[in-house]
């Protein structure tokens, strides 16, 4: 009989946290029992899948399962993501506070004047190529991790979990959908002239995404199609594309991936400046996505020594005890 104990991984305890918090936000912002009960019942079959694949690999400890246990709650960030939208939408819509302070700074909108300043097929392709590249980013640098630096994985991958379910908390209560949305809904003339009126719950019910104009191509009519399916009005303050791809270079430079890191550094480039050229966010959003990924990457650091250290039990402390107590009384 095996008598393995079970034991879930940090990454799975972090996901419990936010299953928890998020829970109590849904029970605060959505009182109504339709809505609340549907957003709960997801949760509580997430937890019955971590838990059943925790419980099989303390039956079987093959690789194939602890590879899926990390694999579920990482693709659990694909539902994580619109899901703060259906949370937070009876809050007042934020955008119009962003726009009038990026016309404060600026004068005017970069959202807009970007592309229309370099409407280059080439240059559209490249930065679009740079946006798109953020999936292939996040999956490619972990599987390469996984493989060859198990140990480092398992805090890499924490630390980026980390950082999007601190985005995520703050999209959540912070909702503002990015000049791509906003701007569609109050129309371009308003936003040329630097009007920018509140909006309140328009999102609730509207979800119309704002006409880039693009020159078509493959990587531009990518991005666009993933925007269609997956965008929601949501998610704009601060820049997660930034924030975690920026984490994900503070992490592969921490463990002296210096080639990888080269490689890849004129990608994050155009990744950086794509989510201004597509009117994914404003500039301050940009900003913030830096400065947080930062801040995020200092507090997971944090966590994660936390949720690794061990802690003795009472059995343990009672038997060092009694050992520290023998050595006393042979002396």
């Amino acid at each position: 009989m095996n008598n393995r104990a079970i034991r879930f991984f940090s990454v799975e305890k972090l996901t419990f946290i936010y299953i928890f918090i998020t829970s109590l936000i849904i029970l605060f912002l959505r009182p109504n029992i339709q809505v609340a009960s549907k957003l709960l019942s997801v949760r509580v079959l997430f937890v019955f899948v971590i838990f059943g694949l925790t419980y099989f690999n303390s039956i079987k400890n093959w690789w194939v399962i602890r590879f899926s246990r990390f694999a579920f709650v990482g693709g659990l960030l694909v539902y994580w993501y619109p899901e703060t939208f259906d949370i937070n939408r009876m809050i007042p819509n934020l955008d119009y506070l962003l726009a009038d302070l990026e016309q404060k700074i600026f004068g005017f909108q970069p959202a807009l004047a970007f592309s229309q300043m370099y409407p280059q097929r080439w240059f559209c392709e490249l930065l679009n190529m740079g946006y798109f590249a953020y999936y292939p980013l996040i999956i490619g640098t972990s599987m390469y991790l996984y493989f060859k630096d198990r140990k480092y994985f398992e805090y890499f991958f924490f630390a980026v979990l980390f950082s999007f379910f601190c985005y995520y908390i703050l999209y959540i209560l912070f909702p503002t959908a990015g000049p791509q949305f906003y701007f569609q809904a109050i129309g371009l003339d308003k936003a040329q002239s630097g009007y920018f009126p509140q909006v309140g719950y328009y999102f609730d019910k509207h979800q119309e995404l704002l006409s880039t104009g693009y020159n078509s191509g493959f990587f531009s009519q990518m991005v666009q199609n993933t925007q269609q399916v997956g965008e929601r009005p949501t998610a704009a303050f601060p820049s997660s594309h930034v924030g975690i791809s920026t984490l994900i270079f503070i992490l592969i430079l921490k463990n002296r991936r210096y080639i990888f890191f080269s490689m890849l550094f004129p990608i994050y480039l155009a990744l950086v400046a794509a989510t201004v050229y597509i009117q994914a966010h404003y500039v301050i959003d940009v900003l913030a996505g830096l400065v947080t990924s930062v801040v995020f990457y200092f507090l997971g650091s944090i966590v994660y020594k936390e949720f690794t250290r061990k802690h003795l039990g009472i059995c343990e402390m009672s038997a060092m005890f009694l050992k520290e107590r023998a050595k006393v009384r042979h002396m």
